[in-house]
C-alpha cells in the first residue's frame, strides 16, 4: 500500500510543475483520498491569505553532551516534533499514514530555526532522521532528530558555586505572526528527557516553557522558549581545589610551633607552601583559559588561601627580624654600660688620688630636665621626645616569641571567620 502510494506520488511529481503536485494516482489505491487530486502547491502555506497556521510543538531532549564555560555554549541532541493542520490534505476515513521521509520536499513545512545556534546538523544514519505522518483531518506530524550547539550566556562570578540558566529558542524565520502561530502542544508537559539527564558537572533543577514574540525590523515573529536551570555539582571542586588549598593553609601554620632559631625549617615550610599554592592557582586558571576575564568565586578563595600562606611566611620574617634587632640592641646596651662603668671608675680613682675625695658620676640618661639650664624650646622638644619613645615602646613587642603564640590562635580564627563569610555569601545569596 505504501509502496504504491510512494510510486504514484513520485510519478505525479515529475509529471507536474515544481510548485503543483497532483495526487491523482492515489485515489485508485487509497479510498478516501479523492480530495487530494485537486493539486497541492508546496510554496503556499495552509490557509494562504487567511488566518495564521498554528504550529504545535513537542520536544524530547535525548542528551546534553557538553557544556562549555569557556565558549559559553552547550551541545544537545533533540527530537523536535511539529504538528499543523493543512486543509488541502484532508481525506476520508479515520486513519493515519506514515510517508517516506523523502516526500518532505514535496510538502509545505514550517521554516523553524533554532535561535542562537552556532552549529546544527540533521542526523543522516542510516537515512535522514525525519518523519512525516498524515492524519485524515489534514494534520501533519513532522519530526526531526537534530544535534545543535546553542549559545548560553553564563554568569561565572560564582563559579563553581553557580547555577546557570540556559535557553533553547525556536522561531519562524520568514513567516511572521500574521502567517504562523507557535504554541507548545501540552505546556510544560511538551518537553521530556530533561528530568532523566545525568550530566558530569551539572544537575537539571527546573525547566519551563514560554511562548513569546521576537520584534525585528522585518516584523514580529512567534518564538517558543525552553528555559532550564543547571546547578553545578560542587563535590568535584571541593575535592580537587578547596580541600588541597585549605590543607596548604593549615600546613603553613606548622611553622608557628617551630622555634625562631630554626631558620631553615621555617623558611622551607613557608616557601614550599607558597610555591604549591601558586601551582594550584595556575592549574585552576588553565582549566578555563577563555573565561579568565571573570573574577570567579574559586579565584577569590584561592586568593584568600594564598594570603594566609604568604602571611605565615611574613610573620616569621617579622618575628625573626625583631628577635635579631632585640639581640643587637641588648649587645649594644651591655657594651655601653661596660664602657660607662669603666670610665666612671677611672675618673673616681683619679680624683680620689688627687683630692682625697670621691666624686660619683651619674649617667646623663638619669638626669632630670628640670635640673638642667634648658630653654623652653629645648624643654618642649625633650618632653615630646620622651612621649614619642614611650608611645613607640608601648607598641613594640618586648618578647618576639609571643608573636608565634598570638599567631597560633589568630591565624586559624581569622581563617574560620573568612570561610564562614565566604560560604555563607556564595551559598545563600
Amino acid at each position: 500500500l505504501r509502496s504504491s502510494f510512494h510510486c504514484s506520488f513520485c510519478c505525479n511529481y515529475h509529471l507536474s510543475s515544481p510548485a503543483l503536485i497532483s495526487f491523482s494516482g492515489v485515489a485508485s489505491y487509497l479510498p478516501g483520498f479523492g480530495n487530494l487530486t485537486k493539486g497541492y502547491n508546496k510554496y503556499l502555506r495552509p490557509n494562504f491569505g487567511g488566518k495564521p497556521v498554528t504550529i504545535a510543538m513537542t520536544l524530547d531532549v535525548a542528551s546534553i553532551s557538553s557544556i562549555s564555560e569557556s565558549d559559553m555554549d552547550y551541545t544537545a541532541t533533540i527530537y523536535l516534533r511539529q504538528r499543523w493542520t493543512d486543509p488541502r490534505l484532508v481525506f476520508q476515513g479515520n486513519r493515519s499514514f506514515t510517508l517516506d521521509a523523502r516526500l518532505v520536499k514535496y510538502l509545505w513545512v514550517p521554516d523553524t530555526y533554532i535561535v542562537e545556534s552556532k552549529r546544527s546538523f540533521l542526523h543522516e544514519v542510516t537515512v535522514e532522521n525525519r518523519l512525516i505522518r498524515l492524519f485524515s483531518n489534514g494534520t501533519v506530524l513532522y519530526a526531526l532528530r537534530i544535534t545543535t550547539t546553542v549559545a548560553c550566556n553564563m554568569d561565572l562570578s560564582k563559579y563553581p558555586l553557580d547555577t546557570q540558566t540556559c535557553k533553547l529558542q525556536m522561531e519562524s524565520w520568514g513567516y511572521d505572526e500574521n502567517d504562523v502561530c507557535f504554541v507548545w502542544l501540552r505546556g510544560n508537559d511538551s518537553v521530556h528527557g530533561l528530568e532523566n539527564l545525568r550530566l558530569s558537572q551539572y544537575t537539571v533543577e527546573h525547566f519551563y516553557t514560554l511562548v513569546t514574540r521576537s520584534r525585528q525590523e522585518t516584523g514580529i515573529y512567534p518564538r517558543l522558549v525552553l528555559q532550564f536551570e543547571l546547578k553545578r555539582n560542587i563535590l568535584y571542586f571541593i575535592l580537587e581545589t578547596y580541600v588541597p588549598s585549605s590543607l596548604l593553609v593549615i600546613l603553613s601554620w606548622v611553622s608557628f610551633w617551630i622555634t625562631l632559631d630554626s631558620v631553615p625549617a621555617r623558611t622551607c615550610i613557608g616557601v614550599t607552601t607558597v610555591l604549591a599554592m601558586t601551582t594550584l592557582m595556575m592549574g585552576s586558571r588553565k582549566s578555563m583559559t577563555n573565561a579568565n576575564g571573570f573574577i570567579k568565586a574559586i579565584d577569590i578563595y584561592l586568593g584568600i588561601c594564598f594570603s594566609f600562606i604568604f602571611g605565615a611566611l611574613v610573620e616569621y620574617a617579622v618575628a625573626h627580624y625583631i628577635t635579631s634587632q632585640k639581640h643587637a640592641t641588648s649587645a649594644k646596651d651591655a657594651t655601653r654600660e661596660t664602657e660607662n662603668k669603666t670610665t666612671i671608675d677611672i675618673f673616681n680613682t683619679s680624683l680620689t688620688a688627687s683630692f682625697n675625695q670621691k666624686i660619683n658620676f651619674v649617667p646623663i640618661d638619669n638626669a632630670s630636665c628640670n635640673s638642667l639650664p634648658l630653654s623652653p624650646k629645648d624643654k618642649i622638644q625633650y618632653i615630646l621626645k620622651n612621649k614619642l619613645q614611650r608611645l613607640t615602646s608601648y607598641f613594640t613587642i618586648q618578647n618576639p616569641s609571643k608573636i608565634d603564640c598570638y599567631s597560633k590562635w589568630l591565624f586559624p580564627l581569622f581563617f574560620i571567620l573568612v570561610n564562614l563569610f565566604y560560604w555563607g555569601y556564595y551559598l545563600i545569596f
